[in-house]
């Protein structure tokens, strides 16, 4: 099993509309490898599909996000988009959520639906003002006042969590 719409060249760019899928990740522009990596291999773990929204931030080829993912790879879903809205035409009806450190509410106290798209932006900058505001919800991850923010890998880790917890939707092995 190799990357969802895989191509000989690499990951094609799929943008075909989805009515109603299972929660899944988007990732804005992200710009550093090991963080998609670990994502990557997040979704596989928790049965959670990955959007990239592009521009990316690094060259993207097989063998370097396979580096970073291992062999997890092969048992996620990952579809990349030329851009917002392209990404946005592809998911439909479907409920977008970001997570951003401007959000007024806490993402523990924030209730998911079970085919949310749970959305992350860009590690240097966050989102721009439009798409923030073509989000349904802005919420937050709750973190002392001392910082500015997580790292992109492990913000998408507790997100998803508590989402496919809320949903009961979180997988049953290794219990």
């Amino acid at each position: 099993m190799g990357f969802a719409g895989q191509t000989r060249q690499g990951l094609a760019r799929n943008a075909s509309p989805r009515q109603s899928a299972p929660m899944r990740i988007a990732l804005f522009e992200p710009e550093i490898p090991g963080n998609v990596g670990a994502v990557l291999r997040l979704g596989a773990c928790m049965g959670a599909a990955v959007d990239l929204i592009e521009p990316l931030g690094f060259d993207w080829d097989d063998r370097r996000v396979r580096r970073t993912a291992m062999d997890y790879i092969d048992h996620v879903s990952v579809t990349r988009h030329a851009n917002f809205q392209a990404f946005q035409d592809s998911i439909g009806t479907q409920r977008l959520v970001l997570f951003t450190t401007k959000g007024k509410q806490s993402a523990y106290e924030f209730e998911y639906d079970a085919n949310d798209v749970l959305l992350f932006g860009k590690e240097s900058a966050g989102v721009p003002a439009a798409v923030a505001e073509a989000c349904h919800a802005r919420v937050c991850l709750p973190i002392r006042p001392q910082v500015r923010s997580m790292n992109l890998a492990t913000a998408t880790a507790l997100a998803l969590g508590e989402a496919l917890r809320q949903t009961g939707s979180l997988p049953s092995g290794g219990i």
